[in-house]
């Protein structure tokens, strides 16, 4: 076997373009890949812009500034935004128009003769997202983006970034990195057609449109419709069912354009690197975390004895690299999963444990001064168990209260705070219990023959084994920290 030069080497003097630049994972691609290979040609940005200027200004202040870059600009200095600037091209589009909306004939030339490299990872994560904005970002996306690789002169790899729940959540069972049945619903039984799909979508806009419908009724209709169709065709919701279909037109082109995949499961914070913690947005987990310690989540459908597959942020970014450096040519595998299910279990009841000895010890303090004391966490194992506490706890008191009658502000005050808890929790649960309720693991052994190919030194530069985390130690030192130290950073930002 040919011997690779290593994760470095591979990206000196290359050119990449990476989609969805503004994204958690991307930022850290980045930033991982100008401190790994400070000789690397160039990286074009594509970012959601009216203009170039507009472009930059978004990864200037959404990227740049942030302090995951504090390594770098220690390093350079005085100089670190002129070799910044050097390095990093930004390019104003949107991967749901054609040419990935790049509006520029000669900017988009340049693009398809220079880079070597495409990391796809434009997408919309909401897991209630409306159907036409999932459509457009999550599976147009993918197709616009084939389109640009298959003029791209000099095109060495496409790394796609989908998700391990294209796979639909089963009561137990081990999922391998394989692709998905082509065209097809998951069970098999029905066709899948993008083009029935998009007609279908554009038919249901024209028809609420044509009934002066409000933009709260396209939004919320929109969202129904994404949620049934993903239902029909077997995924759990929006986000998953675009993004298998999103996969589908990769397959399409797996014969034609150098094209691999890699499916991370559940994303948490940094491990380690550019340091231990950093996260943005709140995840599925982490809106649990966060709400379990501020008192607003008091109860979960889950089973404890469930495998939650969490993997932080710098491993996935770290195997993706790993993927572009090592993934073999001429293979027929093309698909990397990247979990911790296999490799390294972590109980969710162990996880709740961990949870409560945080927040037990450091306990959330309100804007208004006043300390949140938590009990532990009230899990249940079937949803029909968990709706029977919420009529105990929340549903029952809040019918006598209105049957009392709200007499008092104080009244008010009690039974908006209640119902606002209560439907909260309802809506969490709604939407997350498939996974927390799954018996099923992410095989990763593909990932892990990788893994066995990298160079003694890119285990230490790229490291992306999970058997390495101590849990403990991640989640009362690290994670939930990093999670409630983002949710005091975006309290601050909303005071602004």
């Amino acid at each position: 076997m040919e011997k690779l030069p290593g994760a470095a080497e591979r990206f000196r003097g290359k050119t990449v373009l990476i989609t969805g630049a503004t994204g958690f994972i991307a930022k850290l691609v980045v930033e991982k890949i100008l401190r790994l290979q400070p000789e690397v040609k160039r990286l074009y940005l594509l970012v959601r812009a009216a203009d170039q200027v507009s472009a930059k200004e978004r990864v200037r202040s959404e990227m740049m500034e942030l302090q995951i870059f504090q390594p770098l600009r220690d390093k350079y200095q005085t100089h670190f935004n002129f070799w910044f600037w050097d390095k990093v091209f930004p390019l104003a589009g949107d991967v749901s128009l054609t040419n990935l909306g790049i509006g520029d004939a000669g900017l988009a030339e340049d693009v398809r003769k220079e880079t070597e490299i495409i990391v796809h990872m434009a997408a919309t994560v909401n897991f209630a997202e409306r159907y036409d904005t999932a459509l457009e970002v999550n599976t147009m996306g993918v197709k616009h983006m084939i389109e640009i690789a298959s003029k791209c002169t000099n095109l060495e790899l496409v790394l796609l970034v989908s998700t391990a729940y294209v796979n639909i959540i089963m009561e137990e069972g081990i999922i391998m990195e394989k692709p998905l049945q082509q065209w097809r619903s998951f069970n098999g039984r029905f066709n899948l057609d993008l083009s029935g799909e998009m007609a279908f979508k554009e038919a249901k806009l024209k028809e609420l449109v044509f009934s002066n419908a409000s933009k709260h009724t396209i939004r919320h209709t929109m969202k129904r419709i994404g949620a049934e169709r993903a239902k029909k065709f077997g995924w759990a919701n929006s986000y998953t069912f675009t993004k298998a279909m999103g996969e589908m037109l990769a397959y399409d082109q797996k014969s034609r354009l150098p094209i691999v995949i890699i499916r991370p499961t559940a994303v948490a914070s940094t491990l380690k690197d550019p340091f231990p913690g950093w996260i943005e947005g709140a995840k599925a987990i982490d809106t649990w975390i966060s709400n379990y310690g501020k008192g607003q989540l008091k109860f979960f459908p889950t089973d404890v004895t469930t495998v939650i597959d969490v993997v932080p942020a710098d491993i996935v970014v770290n195997a993706m690299l790993c993927i572009i450096s090592y993934h073999p040519q001429g293979t027929t595998d093309f698909i990397y999963q990247i979990g911790s299910s296999v490799a390294n279990p972590l109980k969710i009841g162990k996880m709740g444990d961990l949870t409560y000895k945080y927040f037990s010890e450091k306990p959330f303090v309100s804007s208004k001064g006043e300390v949140v004391t938590v009990k532990q966490p009230n899990f249940l194992a079937a949803m029909s168990s968990f709706y029977e506490i919420m009529d105990k706890h929340y549903k029952v008191p809040l019918q006598d209260m209105l049957r009392r009658g709200l007499s008092t502000a104080e009244d008010h005050h009690i039974y908006n705070h209640l119902k606002r808890e209560y439907d909260f929790t309802v809506a969490v649960a709604d939407v997350y219990w498939s996974f927390t309720i799954s018996k099923m693991r992410y095989d990763d052994s593909k990932m892990q023959n990788l893994m066995a190919m990298m160079t003694e030194r890119d285990r230490e530069l790229i490291p992306c084994n999970t058997r390495v985390i101590n849990w403990n130690k991640y989640f009362v030192e690290t994670h939930i920290p990093g999670v409630m130290d983002y949710e005091s950073r975006e309290l601050i930002r909303a005071r602004l």
